[in-house]
């Protein structure tokens, strides 16, 4: 498969994905000297939602190996169709009747946001003889558009899913509001960074805590000074235009 990618890849002209990938690993570890962190601390995730096949097959070669879709069909087709070095993030809100469709597919499931989300998790986890990794969703800022539980209601959470079999989690994901100035969201990057610490320190069976997922296009640098281990780029490094194909 990737020496089929390999020679697709000579005749391409998405070159300029080559240099938003540099340009984001730059600023990655701009940040992370700045705040006097490793680079190799953070994953970048390629957001390739609504992204065409060629894009991510020359991300690929640009050396991206985590990828990001927020859709079970796409995370699905696209997956049987690239390496199988891949690191799949399921990044959308996932209903319950879909996770049996991405359960083995996806290394880490961002926004687990409930318990019978959680359940649902286990009982697929468990049909496979497969533990789920998954991070569980705050909505920190308070938005009534986002999903995600309250800070307060985190930790009560954690200990009901962290009871369930075939489940670990391994932190927590924010989806921060949208700001022409990334500055305004670097208190919400504070506080979950914070409330990771709070829970780590509980030393609850089956929670790790290790993993930050936070910071977009916008705000990715930000988010990395603050502490984030997976930063989810799109726009950054696909560019603008959306497609409606895979």
């Amino acid at each position: 498969m990737e020496e089929k990618i390999q020679n697709e890849g000579k005749d391409s002209s998405l070159s300029f994905l080559a240099e938003n990938i540099k340009n984001v690993g730059q600023n990655i570890l701009s940040a992370c000297e700045r705040s006097g962190r490793r680079a190799e601390d953070v994953t970048l995730i390629a957001v390739s939602k609504t992204k065409p096949l060629p894009m991510l097959k020359e991300a690929y070669l640009c050396g991206c190996r985590h990828f990001g879709e927020n859709k079970v069909q796409e995370l699905v087709e696209k997956y049987e169709q690239m390496p199988k070095d891949i690191q799949w993030h399921m990044i959308g809100h996932l209903q319950r009747n879909k996770v049996k469709y991405i359960i083995d597919k996806a290394c880490l499931i961002h926004g687990v946001d409930s318990l019978r989300l959680a359940e649902e998790i286990s009982k697929e986890a468990q049909k496979k003889g497969i533990t789920a990794h998954i991070l569980i969703e705050v909505n920190i800022a308070g938005e009534e558009t986002k999903f995600g539980i309250s800070p307060l209601e985190a930790e009560s959470l954690v200990r009901e899913i962290s009871a369930l079999p075939s489940i670990q989690i391994e932190g927590l994901m924010i989806i921060a509001p949208y700001v022409e100035n990334p500055e305004k969201n670097r208190q919400y990057f504070v506080g979950l960074r914070q409330l990771s610490v709070d829970i780590k320190r509980k030393n609850i069976d089956n929670v790790s805590m290790n993993v930050l997922s936070m910071g977009m296009t916008g705000d990715y640098m930000v988010a990395v000074e603050e502490g984030a281990t997976y930063v989810r780029v799109g726009t950054g490094i696909f560019g603008e235009r959306h497609y409606e194909t895979v």
